[in-house]
């Protein structure tokens, strides 16, 4: 078994490989289309910074924007998502199986659809809808589903049944139960959950595309405008700036998610 695993590592080693650059030069290419004169002479125009300057004197605010907007949306789905996470896992009834299945809707839902339903109920109040506060409501229906799905598998683990139990003999109140008690037994879920909310609300495009105003663009809003109205320089600079504003803040995340999880995890 061992020669047979050795004999097949080189062939999985060449398919990761091959996956990998067939994944990651089209992004390569397109930083580098960002950083030259002109993409149709390629390198031999020279390097310049003068689209990465010209993006971000554009929609340089739609960074911290975009950043606003994925934080309050794990805020949002915080808040909301467990305890809706902690009672779909108590609850047997059919009706939280119901709803449940009801707030998965906007998953499956073309984020389209979602967005023209939010504009016909809300698209009457001017202030609101000219809001990046529309946006976010857009954001937390489409990702609270993936909070309250991670949570509640985490609420549902038999020992946390028996802890709480104990908890409540010894006469702790609901919310010390809940919050004392329950919640850091649960907390690397919750993290995970969190940092899965930042990254589709970071990169969230058709839900947004469809809320948007003019005053109020998020970062892929912004990338797809560079795209279809500019040179092709400006668009694969503004992919760069992406790059260089999401990765370094999805690595934190991720290191964070990663100590919780050796942390509170055994």
């Amino acid at each position: 078994m061992t020669q047979i695993t050795n004999n097949r590592a080189p062939i999985l080693c060449a398919i990761t490989v091959t996956v990998s650059i067939f994944m990651l030069a089209p992004m390569l290419l397109s930083v580098f289309a960002g950083l030259v004169n002109n993409y149709s002479t390629g390198i031999k125009s020279g390097l310049t910074t003068r689209w990465l300057e010209e993006v971000w004197a554009v929609y340089g605010g739609t960074v911290g924007w975009s950043i606003a907007i994925a934080l309050a949306c794990v805020a949002g789905t915080l808040i909301l998502g467990v305890p809706c996470a902690y009672a779909l896992a108590r609850s047997k009834s059919r009706a939280a199986r119901a709803f449940e299945e009801l707030i998965t809707l906007p998953v499956a839902v073309p984020g389209l659809a979602t967005a023209l339903a939010l504009i016909l109920v809300y698209g009457q109040m001017t202030a609101f809808r000219q809001s990046f506060f529309f946006i976010l409501v857009g954001h937390i229906i489409f990702t609270l589903p993936f909070m309250v799905r991670t949570v509640a598998s985490a609420f549902q683990r038999h020992e946390l049944l028996a802890i709480e139990e104990a908890a409540r003999t010894l006469g702790a109140s609901f919310p010390q139960r809940f919050l004392g008690v329950l919640v850091p037994a649960v907390f690397p879920a919750i993290v995970a959950g969190s940092l899965m909310v930042f990254t589709l609300s970071i990169g969230e495009f058709n839900l947004t595309w469809m809320l948007h105003t003019p005053l109020t663009r998020t970062l892929p809003v912004g990338l797809a405008d560079s795209y279809a109205s500019m040179r092709l320089e400006i668009g694969s600079a503004y992919t760069l700036v992406f790059f260089v504003v999401i990765l370094p803040i999805l690595w934190m995340l991720q290191a964070i998610a990663n100590f919780v999880q050796k942390r509170y995890g055994n």
